[in-house]
């Protein structure tokens, strides 16, 4: 059963258009990855979605619920941990809880019940009592999808949850993330551009690039769709050994970068010695080589031509006022 649904959803702003067109389904009670850098358009998808932007043209469903013409359905269905902290930090954690379950008219009874059951979840029970402006980085964020939770929603927006916290605090956050997907049988909805959170958290998901899907799959099949090992070769004349190699059957995929030459292939280990003894008959000195499992930053490259991390450095210097 799909629990969302768009079809050609766009978003423009004046000449930008910030998600172009954009079609795809999740399934309820996974945990789907909605992959891309910085400006990509994975914010302002989330925003139509939990209905705090009206789309220019297409159409999106949450639970069954159309985002335009019920959107206080749609609201109660879903919960938002957006990347910005949207706590009060001048309140309590229980406080912060409290306040939200009335904003849903949540009974006293239930209030407090729910209050402690997500709490429990993820782990701020002893921490309940202390004003959030005391919180680390990693409790605010774990107290924002406690709150998230709170009204039992059927779907949870995580907006890039682990923006800015460090390795150690991000890889907790995976812990309560895949806890709560679990045990509350939440379907989780996840941008980020990390993509070892994706790799570590989803089993879907779809890459975004300048507006548009480039492409959706399960992991394990866009893995394979580079090779089952991924050679990285560093070389005097990359275009000539690229030119060759692009020959062999055996080569799923290349891509040429700046320094080096990365093949997609199987049996990597095996294929090394072609490589090298090929590179000989055409007189290219290899310089180095290496063979590894392929990663989704091997996918994101396959089909943007560059890394995330290239995309990063680029969108740092995009004025505010035309991110998206």
């Amino acid at each position: 059963m799909n629990i969302i649904e768009t079809d050609n959803l766009t978003k423009k702003f004046k000449d930008l258009t910030a998600v172009d067109k954009i079609s795809f389904k999740v399934e309820k009670g996974e945990i789907f990855g909605f992959l891309g850098p910085n400006g990509a358009g994975k914010t302002t998808t989330i925003k139509m979605l939990t209905t705090l932007l009206n789309p220019s043209g297409g159409s999106a469903k949450i639970a069954g619920y159309d985002i335009n013409k019920e959107r206080d359905k749609v609201r109660k269905s879903i919960g938002v941990v957006f990347q910005e902290p949207a706590l009060d930090t001048e309140l309590t954690g229980i406080e912060n809880l409290a306040y939200h379950a009335r904003m849903y008219g949540m009974s006293k009874n239930k209030r407090g019940e729910r209050i402690d059951e997500v709490l429990n979840l993820v782990d701020l029970t002893d921490k309940k009592d202390v004003f959030v402006k005391n919180y680390s980085g990693g409790m605010k964020r774990r107290l924002e999808i406690a709150r998230g939770l709170m009204h039992y929603p059927k779907v949870l927006f995580l907006d890039e949850p682990t923006l800015g916290l460090d390795a150690q605090t991000r890889r907790a956050i995976w812990k309560y993330v895949k806890k709560m997907n679990r045990e509350e049988k939440t379907t989780i909805f996840l941008t980020t551009h990390y993509m070892d959170e994706a790799d570590f958290l989803c089993k879907k998901v779809g890459i975004i690039d300048h507006g548009k899907i480039l492409v959706m799959n399960d992991i394990n099949n866009l893995k394979k769709s580079i090779g089952n090992d991924v050679i990285t070769i560093g070389s005097t004349d990359l275009n000539k050994l690229e030119t060759e190699l692009k020959k062999k059957d055996w080569v799923k995929k290349t891509e040429k970068h700046d320094e080096d030459l990365t093949v997609g292939v199987e049996k990597g280990d095996e294929k090394i010695p072609l490589i090298i003894e090929m590179a000989q008959k055409i007189n290219v000195k290899i310089k180095s080589i290496s063979v590894r499992q392929p990663t989704l930053d091997d996918v994101f490259l396959s089909y943007t031509g560059r890394t995330i991390r290239d995309q990063e450095t680029k969108n740092n210097f995009v004025p505010p006022r035309f991110r998206r």
